[in-house]
């Protein structure tokens, strides 16, 4: 059987990559409700994409930070450099994103704060990361519910440049109100980073993280079903609910990040956007499950999937066209003819630059900065 490794990349990674930027897109560009309700897309991707996009940060974290041997001594230094100046730049693009009024939540300043909280844990293993995630599924949560009652209230809007001026609502949102509340969604990262310090070109790792992931996923949905099944929580739910819709669709469709906070029983939820304990399990779950499957599919034809899921070896720039081509002026409405330009548009430019073996613009403007950052590092005396 082929090897999974093309040019020093994780095939199967770049393909869970490609894959969750069209989750993202088919969220943003899809009717999520109609007659019928919430559509069948948004109950597959909605929740699901956005988790596997982080999951994959922390992948990308550990990959960069030693793989199965995390780096040591002034070499974790340079690489936190490194990854310090890469998670800025990332924020700065979600900050600029976020002023073009597209619509989106756009995840990718969320996604750099992400990435500079996980560099006092590149010395962690698999085994401390995984433990570690599961604590944090349970107990940030619970600390989140009880801290957003005193914390601003949330725009609802994209970081924004603007939002500079406003540094503790800025910070507030991107912690712990906004769609992607960064500290509960440390979680995702953590998984991630476990699943990079495994040997990811072993058949028998694939096939573990999909044994655990379906287990985990259907453990995170089924256990909230039956506590939400219990005798007069769903009126608990209604009485603490102040949402623009039916609380059993929007629990489908999905929240805003966070859920009410006047009762406890908000934590038993797994709506999409959520969360909460069992939305962090099965959305984890859900990931971890996808990650395997790349892995094991990619081994089949490794060069050939390198360049029909192009699009994941290059997301930071292919995302940003993506947000900038939502524009109002440009391909701005929700159709299946709008999802499959924007769809069409990033697979075939992956797969161009992936088939002449091109970084993506953004991909380059990030490592050159980065590896400059560590290499300053590795240079300074001490």
């Amino acid at each position: 059987m082929q090897p999974t490794l093309t040019s020093r990349r994780i095939v199967g990674i770049d393909v869970a990559r490609c894959l969750a930027l069209v989750g993202m897109i088919a969220t943003h560009t899809l009717v999520s409700i109609n007659d019928d309700g919430v559509t069948a897309v948004q109950q597959l991707a909605g929740g699901r994409a956005s988790a596997l996009f982080a999951m994959l940060a922390g992948v990308s974290l550990a990959l960069m930070s030693g793989g199965t041997t995390p780096v040591t001594g002034r070499e974790r230094e340079a690489v936190a450099g490194g990854l310090t100046v890469r998670a800025l730049i990332v924020a700065l693009i979600g900050l600029v994103l976020g002023e073009l009024g597209t619509g989106i939540a756009v995840i990718l300043t969320y996604y750099g704060l992400l990435f500079l909280l996980g560099l006092p844990f590149l010395r962690f293993r698999a085994r401390a990361l995984f433990l570690l995630s599961g604590g944090w599924l349970v107990v940030v949560p619970v600390l989140s519910h009880l801290l957003r009652p005193h914390l601003p209230d949330p725009t609802l809007a994209s970081p924004r440049l603007d939002m500079l001026a406003s540094p503790w609502q800025l910070l507030t949102e991107l912690a712990f109100t906004g769609y992607y509340p960064v500290l509960p969604w440390m979680a995702y990262l953590f998984v991630g980073m476990a699943v990079g310090r495994l040997d990811l070109t072993r058949t028998r790792t694939a096939v573990d993280l999909l044994v655990a992931g379906s287990l985990t996923a259907l453990a995170g949905w089924f256990i909230s079903v039956a506590l939400l099944d219990r005798s007069g929580v769903m009126g608990v739910l209604r009485q603490t609910y102040n949402g623009s819709g039916p609380l059993e669709q929007d629990l489908s469709h999905g929240l805003f990040g966070t859920t009410p906070t006047g009762s406890w029983w908000w934590l038993a939820v797994h709506a999409p956007h959520s969360g909460t304990p069992f939305d962090l399990a099965h959305t984890i779950g859900s990931a971890l499950v996808i990650i395997a499957l790349c892995l094991l599919v990619s081994r089949l034809a490794p060069r050939v999937m390198a360049v029909v899921f192009g699009a994941g070896a290059m997301s930071l720039s292919l995302y940003t066209l993506h947000v900038v081509m939502r524009s109002p002026q440009i391909w701005f409405e929700d159709s299946t003819w709008n999802f499959t330009r924007h769809v069409a548009l990033v697979l075939v430019i992956g797969a161009a630059y992936a088939l002449f073996r091109m970084r993506g613009p953004l991909e380059t403007l990030v490592r050159r900065a980065a590896e400059a950052a560590a290499g300053s590092v590795r240079r300074a005396p001490g």
